[in-house]
């Protein structure tokens, strides 16, 4: 089966060295976004997701699916406590963005992100049919 690769510049920039999206048949596999480049980085982690998820979405449709089209997510965040700080809003950005259809999710904690200020990251899968 081919491989496509694409970036989505007016999305989520994407590094030099990796491409946004690798695409094979209905599966959609999306590398972590952030909130880098935007007015949300260094913001509360939140605001952070908020940003995060609009990304992913927008590629997912650009790709010619839906949130509902988004099957696993990996969640990085530097800091579990500030999540379970934040868990009612975190559940209200996640119905809004899934509406009940919801991807599985591995949270995970780790020391830093790319840049600073960065405080969560997503990497996507999406079976697009």
């Amino acid at each position: 089966m081919d491989k496509i690769r694409r970036n989505y510049p007016d999305i989520a920039p994407s590094g030099p060295s990796y491409s946004r999206v690798v695409r094979s048949g209905s599966l959609v596999f999306i590398a972590g976004c952030t909130a880098r480049g935007t007015p949300s980085q260094g913001k509360p982690v939140m605001e952070q997701l908020r940003v995060t998820l609009d990304r992913i979405v927008r590629i997912v449709a650009a790709e010619g699916g839906s949130p509902n089209d988004i099957t696993k997510i990996t969640t990085f965040v530097t800091s579990i406590a500030d999540w379970q700080a934040n868990a009612e809003e975190q559940q209200t950005l996640f119905k809004d963005y899934f509406q009940g259809a919801y991807p599985a999710n591995t949270l995970v904690e780790i020391n830093a992100l790319a840049e600073p200020g960065l405080d969560v990251e997503i990497e996507a899968i999406a079976v697009i049919d």
